[in-house]
């Protein structure tokens, strides 16, 4: 592992392929270091990542892959399964992707003799997002171009379908409200279902359109972010169904908003892969300005760390870490 202090990034891992998407596992795995997958043209690798930031007899930090799944096409999406342990007897690791051929895939593996993988059938076009619920993990939600946001069981039953009004860009499960799922559809409309009557019972609006990327803050409940057009936008679901706060950030549009994970005033955005490097923001509701600038090659995906106010971007053959002082 490098320090890569010519982009003001933190930390680089090499890579076998390009990285379409990355993510940190948001759940506790029992264990001290953090899970991280990320998915290329056709497999998903699961790794270990450990900081000095949060283990002061470190130096930098240490990257192991534990596991490299096939895959056999594009992984567009990632999203892990709070069932995720490294401290069980056997492991147990359990994620799910989208794909570009428009299927969920189901992984568990217990990382020595058992890799399975189930594929859930339904959608017609474009998978964009996807989570699990955050308290069992015994369902499993996706967005998609074709106007639609499903509900799933981990045999690929549809439990729940919600049409929208237009393509669903972000979907969001919360663990303090297991029964709330949000919705984001690129016209512009944020929405939040009730898994127990399936019926939308709040939404918001950005007024402006595309709306690419929205994100409901782990910290705060009542604080939703999104990117549209060129600007991110922040709304406080109790004040108004108008964003309360927004502004221009990406001259060339921005295209996905991520909170951080411990401190509900920290947020990232990115701008449009460009043909050489993509442009990341950290921002800070108490600061006009970004608090860090970073740049990836051809950088795609974004990903805030568990506990550490540390983000990741995928790219060219590599991982890119950012650390936020805040």
């Amino acid at each position: 592992m490098k320090q890569d202090s010519t982009r003001n990034a933190a930390y680089t891992v090499d890579c076998e392929d390009y990285v379409h998407v990355i993510k940190f596992n948001p759940f506790d795995s029992g264990d001290a270091c953090s899970l991280i997958a990320y998915g290329g043209n056709n497999y998903v690798v699961v790794g270990t990542c450990r900081f000095q930031e949060e283990d002061a007899e470190m130096e930098g930090m240490q990257y192991k892959t534990l596991r490299t799944f096939h895959h056999g096409i594009r992984v567009d999406a990632i999203a892990w399964s709070p069932e995720t342990r490294l401290d069980a007897l056997p492991p147990r690791i359990r994620f799910c992707t989208a794909a570009s051929d428009r299927k969920l895939r189901l992984f568990t593996s217990d990382l020595q003799d058992k890799n399975e993988y189930k594929t859930f059938d339904g959608h017609s076009d474009y998978i964009n997002d996807l989570v699990f619920a955050p308290k069992e993990g015994q369902e499993v939600a996706s967005v998609s171009d074709d106007h639609t946001c499903r509900v799933w069981d981990l045999e690929g039953n549809e439990k729940a379908h919600f049409v929208l009004r237009s393509p669903g860009m972000s979907v969001c499960w919360h663990p303090d409200e297991a029964f709330k799922l949000m919705v984001a559809g690129k016209n512009g409309t944020i929405r939040f279902y009730d898994l127990i009557t399936q019926q939308a019972i709040l939404s918001l609006e950005c007024e402006q359109t595309p709306l690419m990327s929205a994100d409901w803050c782990l910290k705060n409940t009542l604080k939703i972010g999104a990117v549209a057009g060129n600007d991110w936008l922040i709304w406080d679901i109790t004040r108004s169904s108008y964003p309360q706060d927004k502004s221009p950030v990406h001259v060339d549009r921005a295209r996905l908003f991520r909170w951080s994970r411990v401190n509900e005033n920290l947020f990232a955005t990115t701008g449009y892969p460009g043909k050489t490097t993509t442009q990341l923001l950290v921002h800070h509701l108490g600061h006009p300005q970004p608090i860090l600038t970073g740049t990836a090659a051809v950088g795609s995906a974004l990903t805030w760390h568990r506990t550490l106010p540390l983000c990741a971007v995928g790219g060219d053959h590599k991982i890119v870490f950012w650390v936020t002082e805040i």
